[in-house]
């Protein structure tokens, strides 16, 4: 399979070498069984880091954009991306949004890892933002835990619209899982999926020591195209909410690199 062929011979070895990259939390990584491994999200390349210390297959979601694409070009970027995994998904909401969602409950019911971006996209500055109720969805519909993940550095080495990565280091902390079986049966309940989602990004945020930014990521991204991300930016401070649900900021802090590399599994 072109998954562990990437990950084992090509790019793995490759990049774990040239990118110095550290880990910690693997052993949160269950051995079988289903999880949802909920990333923030900085870089393009988070997809492509993640699974190199993660020993088990991992899917991911992708944008249905990069499997529409035309000419030669297209072809082998669709190929690619569903060589490694990635399952299309429609950012725009409605029955393609759902659709998506469903899909993640298949690959959970199958006894596998997904990999999901609560946030929705990209962060544009470095900061964590609002997480999207899709995560809560599948936690709370498949029953299957929800492990938080920290990528660290992918934005110095492939920032946004950057299109190669250059040399820096990468790290990617593995948290504890979170159980969110107490709200079986519940998943259309909107209030426990915010209730869940915010647990989910305080937990990231606690992990990573990301500055918390209470707007969707997307919404931000088109204010400022718009001009107005400056009033946003106000509204924001306004709000005076540092913590995803109103709840108490965590401790100031963040990753620490560690002096000697990480030695990522291969699976």
């Amino acid at each position: 399979m072109l998954y562990w062929f990437l990950k084992s011979v090509m790019v793995g070895p490759i990049a774990r070498v040239l990118f110095r990259m550290w880990f910690r939390g693997v052993e949160n990584i269950p051995a079988e069984g289903p999880a949802i491994l909920a990333s923030n999200h900085l870089s393009f390349s988070d997809s492509v880091f993640l699974p190199l210390v993660v020993p088990r297959r991992i899917v991911f979601l992708a944008k249905a954009d990069y499997f529409t694409g035309k000419g030669f070009k297209g072809r082998v970027t669709a190929g690619f991306m569903r060589g490694v995994g990635m399952v299309p998904v429609d950012r725009g909401g409605g029955r393609a949004g759902e659709a998506a969602l469903q899909t993640g409950v298949r690959v959970l019911e199958e006894g596998d890892l997904f990999g999901i971006y609560p946030e929705g996209t990209r962060s544009l500055d470095g900061r964590l933002y609002r997480g999207k109720t899709g995560v809560a969805r599948l936690a709370v519909e498949s029953g299957a835990p929800v492990i938080p993940v920290v990528m660290v550095g992918t934005d110095k080495a492939q920032p946004i619209g950057q299109r190669l990565p250059r040399l820096h280091r990468v790290g990617v902390i593995i948290g504890e899982p979170l159980d969110f079986s107490r709200y079986a049966g519940m998943e259309h309940d909107r209030f426990v999926l915010r209730t869940v989602t915010d647990e989910i990004m305080l937990a990231l945020m606690r992990l990573s020591g990301q500055e918390y930014a209470d707007i969707y990521a997307a919404t931000m991204k088109a204010r400022i195209a718009s001009g107005t991300g400056p009033q946003a930016e106000a509204e924001l401070r306004s709000r005076g909410v540092t913590a995803p649900g109103g709840l108490p900021k965590p401790a100031a802090g963040g990753p620490t690199v560690p002096e000697s590399d990480g030695a990522a599994p291969v699976g």
